[in-house]
């Protein structure tokens, strides 16, 4: 079953573009939040996360801050 999985980043966020190239190379499906653009976005993110940084990654509920490969690829079963 898929999973639902948003990334809140920005287009200058290194562990972001990192994050959405290992989804991209296992095909997860994600949507992805421009936290630096969208204000209603980042007001969700600091809500979920309680902070700023990105990226921030809710998968199905469960929140990953930063490009944390191992708890990612546990959340997404990868």
């Amino acid at each position: 079953m898929a999973k639902d999985v948003k990334i809140y980043s920005t287009p200058t966020c290194v562990y972001c573009k990192m994050a959405k190239e290992l989804f991209a190379k296992n095909n997860v499906q994600y949507k992805d939040m421009n936290v630096a653009q969208d204000l209603q976005a980042r007001e969700d993110m600091v809500e979920k996360s309680g902070q700023m940084g990105v990226p921030v990654i809710d998968i199905d509920g469960s929140i990953v801050v930063g490009f944390d490969e191992v708890k990612l690829k546990e959340l997404l079963g990868i």
